[in-house]
């Protein structure tokens, strides 16, 4: 039988028996979403010390606890992984969920130059697709050079606004890109995340749109950077082109945030310099024998990941459950898929495969939002379950 599920050695990281990694499983008996630990081949079940995700990353150590934790398997990590197959799932067993429960969604805009270029494209082109091309040589040409070592809110960045304002190319992406503020904004609902080996949504409305893999950090209530893990940051292109104000329409809707395979907690083996340095990699395969492969190397982020996590919490912003925060793409497809000048598209039955070195690989199916089951599992459904299992009391306050 084919799937589109590859086997469970493709989505761990390259040094996975060393690592830390941990995630949420659903289980059928409890019923309800359980705290899990990879644990040389198995899936231990930590909810009895952790009931929520949150918990475990709002410790002091949240890697230290998480290797020390104890708890009962509830099955070898392959074939939980197998059946995670929303094609051929079978409901009496368990399967990988979103590895974040309670952190807000964040996601970080316009981070690399790449794609602060494709977006001021965008705007220009309206959400037109057709126009994108000449457009996008217009621009380079007036910006004339390359721009990727340009430092945000940096007094180059100051002068090459000037010189863009005079020629008319200014741009509220540009803002965002070189000048002193980042753009945070939130990308979905507490709980609606999906995880790894699950659909992932965009509009049938759209006719152009694309992937966004980017690594995404965990943050905890108090500022610090826990762990990190592969995120889509499924992105219209046409909606968004439209106006910025459209944001939310664009970003924000059914199974359009993906989050996994599983966390990975710093430790000895793994920290944040090691997230500076990843190399994460895009492949999109279609069922038209269409396929596209790019590469994305984390030093060329114009703002440090350490900054992002600052300018979205501190005095003027705290998150008593924790945040994670998607860091923004350099990939931004413009090889046209099908007609000329109209750039690249998702088709249904796209798989998106989004990997690193440190993370593993993050897979998922791109199908019609309005296709795709209803998000009904929210925060009220979670303590419901949670106090089922008398749980509660061993949250975290």
């Amino acid at each position: 039988m084919t799937t589109w599920i590859p086997p469970v050695t493709d989505i761990l990281p390259q040094d996975h028996a060393e690592a830390v990694l941990v995630g949420r499983a659903w289980l059928p008996h409890a019923p309800g979403p359980a705290v899990v630990a990879v644990r040389a081949g198995e899936l231990l079940d930590l909810s009895a010390t952790f009931p929520t995700m949150r918990d475990l990353t709002e410790q002091p150590d949240p890697g230290a606890a998480a290797a020390a934790a104890t708890g009962p398997s509830i099955g070898p990590l392959e074939s939980v992984w197998a059946n995670t197959n929303p094609d051929h799932r079978d409901e009496r067993h368990p399967w990988l969920l979103s590895p974040i429960d309670l952190q807000v969604i964040k996601a970080a805009g316009v981070t690399f130059p790449v794609s602060m270029l494709e977006r001021i494209i965008e705007e220009r082109a309206r959400g037109e697709a057709a126009t994108a091309q000449h457009i996008r040589g217009t621009i380079l040409e007036a910006i004339g050079g390359d721009i990727a070592d340009l430092v945000p809110g940096s007094d180059a960045a100051a002068r090459l606004k000037e010189v863009l304002l005079e020629a008319g190319l200014w741009s509220q992406y540009l803002e965002v890109g070189i000048g002193p503020d980042a753009e945070i904004f939130t990308k979905a609902p507490v709980l609606a995340s999906v995880g790894p080996g699950a659909d992932v949504g965009v509009l049938a409305e759209s006719e152009w749109n694309n992937p966004e893999p980017e690594v995404v950090l965990a943050v905890s209530s108090t500022g610090a950077i826990v762990g990190a893990t592969l995120g889509n940051d499924v992105n219209l292109r046409d909606i968004e082109g439209r106006s910025a104000l459209l944001l939310g329409r664009a970003k924000d809707n059914n199974a359009s945030a993906s989050l996994g395979p599983f966390l990975r907690l710093f430790d000895a083996t793994f920290t944040l310099d090691d997230v500076r340095h990843e190399t994460v990699s895009l492949t999109v395969t279609g069922a038209d024998d269409f396929r596209m492969e790019a590469t994305s190397d984390m030093a060329r982020i114009s703002r440090d990941p350490a900054d992002l996590v600052h300018q979205a919490t501190g005095d003027h912003h705290a998150y008593p459950d924790g945040f994670v925060l998607y860091l923004g793409t350099m990939f931004a497809p413009t090889a046209d898929r099908g007609v000329a000048g109209h750039g690249f598209t998702h088709h249904p039955g796209d798989v998106v495969r989004i990997a690193s070195p440190g993370l593993g690989a993050l897979v998922n199916r791109v199908q019609h939002c309005e296709s795709l089951p209803p998000w009904e599992f929210g925060i009220g459904a979670l303590i419901s379950t949670l106090a089922q299992r008398d749980l509660i009391g061993r949250m975290t306050r």
